[in-house]
């Protein structure tokens, strides 16, 4: 095993395991989010490896989202670094890779593990889990699911999830469409592993030619309208409720909201 820093790189029998490692929730941060990158640019350049498993380290939480002190303390400038690397640098990797990629959700998954979960091409789920987009109780919005979420589900649910903040079952995600598995825990690697290793018998050169036609096919104007979506949030930071609600969760206190913008303000975006 490789450890670099929090994340853990193994590679078994064909499959590259990149497992999130840092307690307690897996809360992404830049040297998180560096080795997640330089772990999956491992994976894709190993010519042992023919999958990607994503998965968490912590038996307790897959991803709780971003480090919200680190997001608290930066300024504009080193926040706007942030979330596009984190938001693009990301789906760029990701739309590189000539590997199949799977999220093994072993845990909760909130915000920002939701975001890491929708950049691989499979997600499988522990069916006693939920997942979540909690953004809208801080005073964010989740950006890229914005244009994920509704492209999955019905659009009325999407709104639900997204601006209500309430976590849906890994069950019922299944059977809208929005993973691919909910399976029971101890049943979770295994079947992972089964999918992985289908996918590891086929032509490496046919797996990384019909990938990349896939993501073409269904990323262009994908990938446009999240880049639209991430310059909002970055927006959004720079607002008093965005503020606040940075500064309560850091706190531990209820944010106390002001009043609402008015018409002008919001047609600015």
């Amino acid at each position: 095993m490789i450890t670099v820093q929090r994340v853990d790189y193994t590679e078994e029998s064909g499959i590259a395991f990149i497992r999130m490692n840092r307690a307690p929730v897996n809360a992404i941060d830049h040297p998180m989010i560096d080795a997640i990158h330089a772990t999956l640019r491992r994976a894709d350049r190993s010519p042992d490896v023919r999958a990607v498993i994503l998965t968490s380290a912590l038996p307790g939480m897959f991803c709780g989202g971003m480090d919200l002190k680190m997001v608290a303390g930066g300024d504009g400038l080193a926040l706007r670094e942030f979330v596009y690397k984190f938001y693009m640098e990301t789906m760029d990797i990701q739309y590189r890779m000539r590997k199949p990629t799977i999220a093994v959700v072993n845990g909760p998954a909130r915000g920002a593990g939701m975001t890491l979960s929708i950049t691989c091409d499979m997600i499988l789920a522990a069916d006693d889990i939920d997942l979540g987009y909690p953004e809208v109780d801080i005073g964010l919005i989740p950006a890229i699911h914005y244009v994920h979420l509704p492209r999955q589900i019905s659009r009325h649910k999407a709104f639900e999830l997204l601006f209500t903040g309430t976590p849906i079952a890994a069950r019922e995600a299944a059977d809208l469409g929005l993973i691919n598995h909910a399976a029971p825990r101890a049943e979770l690697m295994p079947r992972a592993l089964e999918l992985a290793q289908v996918l590891a018998r086929k032509s490496p050169t046919i797996m990384a030619l019909g990938r990349a036609s896939f993501l073409r096919a269904n990323d262009l104007d994908y990938r446009r309208n999240v880049e639209n979506q991430i310059e909002t949030l970055c927006n959004v930071f720079e607002t008093a409720d965005g503020r606040e609600g940075l500064r309560a969760f850091v706190e531990k206190r209820s944010p106390e909201w002001t009043d609402p913008p008015s018409r002008a303000e919001t047609d600015k975006e």
